[in-house]
């Protein structure tokens, strides 16, 4: 076997796994039933199913112009996915649609306006 082969074979492991994580992520969205379980799956197999994804094709395309932008996809994917989970936190647990019995520790309770505010 030459290490092309190897290589090959790492690329497709990597592109089934993060497919199938990213898949498993999207079921997680559809069938979860509150919004905090909904962010989780959006946002950690997601990701990971991601970056699986470009580590797939990176060791597919091996070009450097290909490698940079998979590098910047995969930064982008990082700095934006917690992000945009931690504001929709937010704005679910502002709006009411969080049951906070389900919360473990509620640090934003001392922050809630009180009535008439």
């Amino acid at each position: 076997m030459t290490a092309g082969t190897v290589v090959d074979w790492l690329a497709a492991v990597a592109l089934v796994a993060g497919a199938l994580l990213s898949l498993a992520a999207g079921i997680g969205v559809l069938r979860f039933p509150d919004v905090l379980d909904r962010m989780h799956a959006a946002t950690k197999p997601q990701v990971l199913g991601v970056l699986l994804l470009l580590v797939g094709l990176a060791l597919r395309l091996r070009s450097p112009a290909d490698l940079g932008m998979i590098a910047l996809v995969g930064v982008f994917q990082l700095a934006t996915a917690p992000v945009a989970a931690q504001m929709i936190g937010r704005a679910a647990y502002r709006s009411g649609r969080v049951d906070r019995s389900l919360l473990d520790v509620d640090e934003l309770a001392a922050h809630q306006p009180r009535s008439g505010e």
